[in-house]
C-alpha cells in the first residue's frame, strides 16, 4: 500500500492510498478550495479502480514522462509510483507528497 499527502496552496488537505482501488479523502480539518470540480469538498471517500483522472493528470506526459520514467526506474504503467516521484512540485495549486511516519510541510 502506498500513500500520497496532499497540499493545496501548501496546505494539508487529503490522503491519496493506493490499496486494492485509489481512494482518496479529504482530512477532516480542511475547509478550503476543493482540489478538483469532480471531487468537491465533503466527507465523501472517493474511490477508484484506476487512478483518479485528476491525479493522472498531473502526471507529465511524452518527452518528461519518458525522462522521469527513465530517471527514477518505473514502469510508465506504475501510475502511483510516477505521481509519487515526480508531482510533489508541479505547476498549479496542487503538490502529492510520499507519505511516511511523519506528515511533511510545505
Amino acid at each position: 500500500m502506498r500513500k500520497a499527502y496532499i497540499y493545496y496552496d501548501d496546505i494539508f488537505c487529503g490522503i491519496l492510498e493506493e490499496k486494492d482501488e485509489y481512494v482518496f479523502t479529504y482530512d477532516s480539518n480542511y475547509n478550503g478550495k476543493a482540489i478538483s470540480l469532480t471531487m468537491p469538498t465533503t466527507c465523501k471517500i472517493y474511490k477508484s479502480k484506476v487512478l483518479h483522472p485528476f491525479f493522472d493528470g498531473l502526471i507529465p506526459e511524452g518527452y518528461l514522462l519518458e525522462v522521469g520514467a527513465k530517471t527514477y526506474n518505473i514502469s510508465i504503467l506504475d501510475r502511483m509510483g510516477l505521481l509519487l516521484a515526480l508531482c510533489k512540485d508541479v505547476i498549479g495549486a496542487v503538490s502529492v507528497v510520499e507519505a511516511n511516519d511523519e506528515m511533511p510541510m510545505l
